[in-house]
This record gives structure tokens, sequence and C-alpha cells, in this order.
């Protein structure tokens, strides 16, 4: 449900025109969300994640290496603060050149 919920603000360029795919591959890894114009990856943590902080800075790592900043929120914060969430990921995005506008005839992913 929190996937859900933060795929239904992020996509559909809502987010000043930025495009974000889902369940979207960077090398061995699966991002939750990205957006490839901006190289940013927004992972949900649920619980699990608590006993995997090492698998999760591997990770972070090699992204970071592949040229992509990470965001990592809790399932509670999507679910308890959207707008927060929301405003993070905004600021993350501002500080990267304007998104491209859509190329005419294409449709939304």
């Amino acid at each position: 449900m929190p996937e859900r919920r933060l795929w239904q603000a992020i996509s559909k360029r809502q987010v000043e025109g930025w495009k974000f795919s889902r369940q979207m591959p960077i090398g061995p890894y699966v991002a939750d969300f990205l957006c490839r114009e901006a190289k940013l990856v927004v992972e949900l943590d649920g619980i699990s994640h608590d006993m995997r902080q090492d698998e999760d800075r591997r990770r972070d790592g090699y992204l970071r290496a592949q040229g992509y900043q990470t965001l990592r929120f809790a399932n509670a914060d999507v679910m308890s603060n959207l707008e927060g969430v929301l405003m993070t990921i905004l600021a993350a995005l501002n500080s990267c050149p304007p998104p491209a506008p859509p190329a005419c005839g294409r449709g939304e992913e």
C-alpha cells in the first residue's frame, strides 16, 4: 500500500514534470522508483530493511558509483507524512537540471 500511495503521487509527471518509473533494474538491483533524468532512486523500506542494513549500504554504494542518488523512506513515513516525503523528493530533484518536456505524440508509460 505505501508503494501504491507514493506511485499515485509521483507518476504521470506530477512532480514538476519529472518522470518516474516503477520497479526499474539498475545493474543487479531493482529500484522501487527511478527518475532517470535526475539519476534519483527512491526506495521504500519496511520493517524487513532493519535486518538488511548491510545489504542496503552495499546497494546504495553500487548505485552511487553509477551516479545515482538514493533517497530512502520508511513505509510509515509515506503513510503518515506523504507531503514531507514529496517535499524531500522535490528538494533532491531541484538540485538537478529541469526535466526535458515529453516528446510530442508519445504517451506516458
